[in-house]
C-alpha cells in the first residue's frame, strides 16, 4: 500500500520509501504525537524526530539496526517524554536548538541553529528555525534529489494553520517565519509531516495564509 500518513495511536506505523531514505511515521501517547524514523537506505544509519512517548513502541520501531541521533523539534513535554529512555537504550546523540535545550530531560550533544545540516547517513536534513510556538522550535527539511521536498514541522505548522501561540507578537513572529522560511522558499508539492495528526502539503495550505493572518491564530 502507498503511504498516506493517516495513522492512529495504537495502530501500525506508516512507511514511505524514497530512493535514498525511508520515512516511518508512528503515532504515540495521549496527545496523539507523531514520531518519525528516517533511515538511510545506503548506510542503514537512522535519525528519530521527536521521541514523544511510548518508548517501548519507539524502540521496537528502531529495531536492531540502531539509532544515530534523536532530534527534538521543541521543548514541550509531549514531544520528549520517551527521549531519556530512547537515548539510554540506543546511545543516540541528542539534537535540539539551544533556545529550547535547557527544558529537555537530557543534555544536548549537538546544538543546532537555522541552516545547520544534520546527517542521516549519506543524506542530510536542514534545520529551519521557526520562532513563536517556542523560542527554539525547529523544522527539518529534506530535499529528495529525485523527488519532492519533505518537511517535518513539529508544532509550527499543521493542516489548517500555524501552531499555537500565547501572544499576538508570538503569532506574528511565527506566521512571518513560516511564510518566509517555508512558503517563501519551497514548492507547493512539499510534503508536510506535522507533530500531531495528518500530513498536508504547502500547496494545500498556501491559499489560506491571508485567512490565518486575519483570524490571528
Amino acid at each position: 500500500m502507498s503511504y498516506s500518513g493517516d495513522i492512529r495511536v495504537g495502530g501500525p506505523a506508516d512507511l514511505r520509501r524514497l530512493t535514498h531514505l525511508t520515512i516511518t511515521k508512528l503515532a504515540v501517547g495521549p496527545m496523539d504525537n507523531n514520531t518519525y524514523l528516517l533511515r538511510c537506505r545506503a548506510t542503514d544509519e537512522a535519525v528519530l524526530i521527536d521521541a514523544a512517548a511510548e518508548a517501548d513502541r519507539i524502540l521496537e520501531l528502531i529495531g536492531e539496526n540502531g539509532l544515530t541521533r534523536v532530534i527534538t523539534t521543541h521543548r514541550h513535554q509531549d514531544h520528549w517524554q520517551a527521549l531519556a529512555e530512547v537515548v539510554g537504550q540506543t546511545g543516540a546523540r541528542t539534537v535540539a536548538h539551544p533556545d529550547d535545550s535547557g527544558e529537555l530531560p537530557v543534555s544536548v550533544d549537538e546544538p543546532v541553529v537555522h541552516g545547520t545540516r544534520v546527517p542521516v547517513g549519506e543524506s542530510f536534513l536542514t534545520v529551519i528555525h521557526l520562532r513563536g510556538h517556542t523560542p527554539g522550535s525547529i523544522a527539518l527539511r529534506y530535499d529528495d534529489p529525485e523527488g519532492r521536498t519533505h518537511l517535518f514541522t513539529g508544532d509550527s505548522l499543521f493542516p489548517g494553520g500555524v501552531g499555537r501561540t500565547w501572544s499576538d507578537e508570538d503569532f506574528r513572529v511565527l506566521l512571518g517565519d513560516v511564510e518566509e522560511r517555508l512558503f517563501g522558499s519551497m514548492a507547493d508539492d512539499t510534503w508536510v509531516y506535522p507533530g500531531h495528526g495528518r500530513d498536508t502539503t504547502l500547496g494545500v495550505e498556501r491559499p489560506h495564509l491571508d485567512e490565518w493572518r486575519e483570524r490571528g491564530w
